[in-house]
């Protein structure tokens, strides 16, 4: 399965300056036992914003021209089509973490959105998901984490 990890502010927001606005302890360990023994993809941006592979996960990074050295576990795929091609031989979902471009480039593929919703509105950030990103998805489930963050899980129509 295709999916959609991300965390969004009040104001859609999920980047400033590279880097996520926030830092919740429970957002990053919720992230880490969702993705864990999958296969991650990511931009370039969000590769050298993350700066090492994610532990236990295939890391699958979409670039046209980034200089990323070879290493365990991470993979570099120039397209859309090259990283769909691989995950039909995978026995792992599939889990698009970011950022806006990528998260853009596979909005038609995407079966599942999982969605932190992050108590607060970043006014300076500089990366958003569209408002319209989980329009064509039922909400499923919610659940709770501490300090008031919600997961919202969808699934398309």
């Amino acid at each position: 399965m295709i999916i959609g990890i991300v965390a969004i502010a009040q104001n859609y927001a999920i980047g400033k300056n590279g880097k996520l606005p926030w830092h919740y302890s429970a957002d990053l360990k919720f992230f880490k036992q969702t993705t864990l023994n999958h296969a991650v993809v990511m931009g370039s941006y969000t590769w050298q914003s993350i700066g090492k592979p994610l532990p236990k996960r295939l890391n699958i990074i979409l670039s046209r021209s980034a200089k990323i050295e070879n290493q365990p576990n991470v993979l570099v795929l120039r397209s859309k089509e090259e990283i769909l091609a691989l995950a039909k031989y995978l026995n792992c979902d599939l889990f698009i973490i970011g950022g806006a471009k990528t998260y853009q480039t596979f909005a038609d593929v995407i079966e599942k959105w999982i969605v932190t919703e992050i108590p607060l509105k970043v006014e300076d950030a500089d990366t958003f998901m569209p408002r319209d990103f989980s329009d064509d998805f039922q909400l499923q489930e919610t659940k709770e984490l501490e300090d008031n963050l919600k997961i919202r899980i969808f699934q398309r129509d």
